[in-house]
């Protein structure tokens, strides 16, 4: 499982960082998830090697606009890129009625059906390979994290117990070992009634805007990964003038320190932090406030990082080839 971070600053974009998206991608073949999707998020795509004909599912933590507004336009594009395949949207009940009333007053038309699942009342969606559940956060509207699970690590399929009812090698034993149920002789036949599995399913958290990391508790019981918003240090969110809700790097610290989660990454900044320690406010106060209080591997993400969650647990980053490595910028700010 690997994360594609596409935009990683809070409120307003950054020349370095765009508003929040992020992608996870699948191990096998070419299917991905998105979660959020912050203006400017299909241009962020055109750098990376994803295709909107492989994207899975659209998850959207909450209403506001640097987490969705460039939903629709994504959605056009993909459609005037051709793409047949239904596309799964999983999201605040608002986002539906906000989605299909601009694609409508636009006349944009869909070569595809959009298949929109409210989160308010999910309880869990499942593809042959990805399992994902919803998370209750604390923000100023209502958001929700998503916890993504391995639906099949490493399946082998039960043959004892398939010669025992009755199943034919063949075609249909390959279709239960990649997920799917199948008929057979007037009988339904569930595919993990059929599978057994060798290791521990991978799992990572990946939170909305939250002021309080401690309702990711049970999301996080067996995660080996959390990625949460740290948008201010506590100097900042503990003035008396401010009522962000949104944590603070140290807040989320604790909570992965208490919990033992054994990875971290930190997303969401806001852009008062620079990248240069002699500018202010300094993206590495950040980073200095969470080391001193968790002792797992931490990461604060950039846009464009990627990093893989091997079957082992371990996290590891990934660079991209020289050719499609984003050109280096010597500010954070826009301004």
């Amino acid at each position: 499982m690997d994360l594609l971070f596409l935009g990683t600053s809070s409120g307003t974009p950054t020349r370095a960082r765009n508003v929040s998206a992020l992608a996870l991608l699948e191990d096998t073949g070419k299917a991905w998830y998105l979660i959020d999707c912050g203006e400017g998020t299909q241009h962020r795509l055109l750098r990376t090697p994803l295709s909107l004909h492989d994207l899975r599912a659209i998850c959207i933590t909450h209403v506001h606009g640097d987490h969705c507004y460039g939903l629709p336009g994504l959605l056009a594009s993909a459609g005037m890129m051709g793409r047949k395949a239904p596309l799964t949207i999983i999201a605040p009940q608002g986002i539906e009625t906000w989605v299909r009333a601009t694609l409508s007053m636009s006349q944009s038309w869909l070569s595809y059906e959009l298949d929109f699942h409210a989160v308010e009342t999910l309880s869990e969606w499942r593809s042959p390979n990805m399992r994902i559940e919803a998370t209750e956060l604390s923000h100023r509207v209502p958001c929700y994290g998503y916890s993504f699970s391995e639906a099949r690590p490493d399946p082998r399929l039960d043959i004892e117990r398939l010669e025992r009812d009755g199943v034919p090698r063949g075609p249909l034993w390959g279709q239960l070992a990649r997920g799917f149920d199948i008929e057979h002789e007037g009988r339904v036949l569930r595919s993990d009634d059929y599978l057994s599995f060798s290791r521990t399913p991978r799992r990572i958290v990946i939170g909305g805007d939250n002021d309080r990391p401690e309702l990711f508790a049970e999301a996080c019981r067996d995660a080996q990964l959390l990625v949460h918003e740290a948008t201010y240090t506590e100097a900042v969110a503990n003035d008396a003038r401010n009522d962000f809700g949104h944590s603070t790097a140290a807040a989320v610290a604790r909570f992965a320190q208490a919990v033992g989660l054994p990875n971290l990454v930190l997303t969401h900044f806001s852009a008062r932090y620079q990248k240069s320690a002699g500018r202010g406010h300094s993206i590495e106060h950040l980073r200095a406030e969470a080391a001193a209080l968790y002792a797992g591997q931490l990461l604060l993400a950039e846009d464009y990082m990627r990093l893989h969650l091997g079957k082992d647990g371990n996290l590891t980053r990934v660079e991209p080839p020289d050719s499609s490595r984003p050109p280096r910028r010597g500010s954070e700010s826009g301004a």
